[in-house]
């Protein structure tokens, strides 16, 4: 048995994301970001092996897709994005952190 809280252990400073794995086992991977004004370089994208479904817990943040397409996220909001989507983070929250609950399946 494992127990945590989603919510516990944020940093006071957070100069760069934070990435805290969860589970990584049986090809399923649950992780926790934090990012603060946080964004993906300009010229990287990231496209994963794995599908991908995140949640914003809290926070905002929006993500944009190599179609152009852009989408905003506020909490609750989820998304699934299938592998090999180029996507990458184009805006975080800058007043308060942004915590993902993300799932690589």
């Amino acid at each position: 048995m494992q127990k945590g809280n989603i919510f516990s252990e944020i940093p006071k400073s957070i100069p760069k994301e934070v990435f805290n794995s969860i589970i990584d086992k049986n090809g399923i991977k649950i992780e926790r970001i934090i990012s603060k004004g946080h964004t993906t370089e300009k010229d990287k994208w990231y496209n994963q092996e794995k599908n991908e479904w995140l949640i914003i817990l809290k926070g905002n943040a929006e993500l944009e897709f190599e179609d152009n397409k852009k989408v905003s996220l506020k909490e609750g909001d989820y998304v699934n994005i299938p592998a090999h989507t180029k996507h990458r983070v184009t805006k975080t929250s800058k007043k308060e952190e942004t915590i993902w609950l993300i799932v690589h399946y």
